[in-house]
C-alpha cells in the first residue's frame, strides 16, 4: 500500500486553551495510539490534504522533529460541521506482526455482458473492510464484473483476497447489474408486439 509522510511536532500541553491556539495558527492536534503510550503531536492542516480528501487508502509515516518516527493508519478524524476545518486526528500505530483492519476502496475491472446488453451497473460497496498484516494491505480490492449478466449480483465471496481477509457477511453484495428503464420499456414493447402478432395470426 502507498504511504504518505506527515511531519509534525510533539506537544506536551493538551489543554483546551493550547489546542484552540494551535487551531487558530493553522495546526491540527493529533494523537497516535497503539504504542507503549499515546503520543500527542501537531501538524499543519495542509499536510492532511492527500490523506483525507482522496478516495484512495494510504498508510502514514509520521515524522516528528525530535526524531521519533511511527508507521500508522488514520483511525478517526473530527471535522467542524460548518467550515469542514479539521479539528483533530487520531492515528493507530502499525506493528509488522499484528494484523490491522482498514477500509479499502473497491476497483471495478472487466466488462459486464449485462451492461453491454443495456443494463446499469450499481456499485453497492465502494469500500470494504480488510484485515491483514501491514505489509499485505492492498491499495484496492478488485471486483471483476466480467460474468455479470442482466440482473446478476456480485457477492463478496467471489472476490479474490490474496494475503488478506474480507470482514463482511457472505451475502454482502458488492455490485449488481440492474435492468435499465430503457431496456425494460423495450422488453415491454417487444412483448406487446409479440402478443399483437399472435392475435393477428389467429
Amino acid at each position: 500500500m502507498k504511504s504518505i509522510t506527515i511531519k509534525g511536532s510533539e506537544r506536551e500541553s493538551v489543554g483546551k486553551k493550547a489546542t484552540k491556539a494551535l487551531r487558530d495558527a493553522g495546526m491540527v492536534p493529533c494523537v497516535i495510539y497503539g504504542g507503549d503510550q499515546p503520543v500527542h503531536f501537531t501538524a499543519e492542516e495542509k499536510a492532511f490534504k492527500n490523506l483525507v480528501y482522496t478516495p484512495n487508502a494510504h498508510t502514514v509515516v509520521i515524522e516528528l522533529e525530535n526524531g521519533k518516527k511511527a508507521d500508522a493508519i488514520l483511525q478517526d478524524i473530527q471535522v467542524h460541521p460548518v467550515s469542514d476545518k479539521i479539528l483533530h486526528v487520531d492515528f493507530y500505530q502499525l506493528k509488522d506482526d499484528k494484523e490491522i483492519t482498514m477500509e479499502i476502496p473497491v476497483k471495478v475491472t472487466g466488462t459486464s455482458p449485462g451492461v453491454l446488453a443495456g443494463g446499469v451497473l450499481r456499485l453497492n460497496q465502494r469500500r470494504l473492510k480488510v484485515k491483514a498484516l501491514p505489509k499485505n494491505l492492498p491499495d484496492f480490492v478488485e471486483a471483476n464484473i466480467s460474468e455479470l449478466e442482466m440482473g446478476n449480483k456480485l457477492y463478496v465471496t467471489k472476490l479474490v483476497a490474496n494475503n488478506f481477509k474480507l470482514i463482511h457477511p457472505d451475502n454482502t453484495v458488492v455490485a449488481q447489474v440492474r435492468i435499465s428503464r430503457a431496456a425494460m420499456k423495450a422488453a415491454q414493447e417487444a412483448a406487446k408486439a409479440e402478443k399483437g402478432g399472435a392475435k393477428k395470426k389467429k
